[in-house]
């Protein structure tokens, strides 16, 4: 059996640059015992950044412009780091803490988004704002259901980390609003 790679092919890339970010924990882990990643860490995060390079040269293939793909980056991102943390290390307690699900329905609201809008970039932007939303209310339920008592939470820490997303979302969601109204 002959199996052709080309240099052009859509999971080279992808497979590449995933291959690149997973080498540093896997040299760190043969310097210092403070990274201790087992083989299903290293699955887990080949598949996340993988899927997640994969979507954006999917997405951002046919689109030359450059607002588009920032917006399309800044999603990309912010989902991956939401879903990295969570997995981790949790945002509320421990990854072990049911209540980190919730942040998950902020992914599934920008899939649905996603989908529905067909990647266009004003409905992007209002699916966008809607993440955006979707992650105060989050925060909020966190904060009054008293989650913030947890060993690992605190109210400064809960604010920072979920403002931060807050911040990636409206970014991206004004960023496809200029790519909206700019074509």
């Amino acid at each position: 059996m002959n199996i052709n790679l080309k240099l052009n092919s859509p999971i080279l890339l992808p497979a590449l640059a995933s291959g690149t970010v997973l080498s540093v924990p896997l040299i760190a882990m043969q310097f210092t015992d403070e990274v201790v990643w087992s083989l299903s860490d290293f699955i887990i995060a080949g598949l996340l950044l993988f899927s997640t390079i994969f979507t954006y040269k999917l997405i951002t293939q046919q689109k030359n412009q450059i607002v588009y793909r920032l917006a399309v980056g800044f999603t990309l991102f912010a989902v991956l780091f939401l879903t990295w943390i969570n997995l981790a290390v949790g945002i509320i307690g421990s990854e072990n803490n049911p209540g980190n699900w919730m942040y998950f329905a902020v992914i599934v609201v920008i899939i649905i988004g996603a989908i529905f809008t067909r990647f266009r970039s004003f409905g992007m932007s209002l699916t966008m704002f809607l993440a955006a939303f979707t992650q105060i209310l989050v925060t909020a339920i966190t904060l009054l259901s008293g989650m913030h008592h947890l060993p690992g939470s605190s109210v400064l820490e809960l604010l920072g980390i979920n403002g931060l997303f807050v911040t990636l979302f409206v970014l991206s969601a004004f960023l496809f609003r200029y790519d909206a109204y700019n074509k």
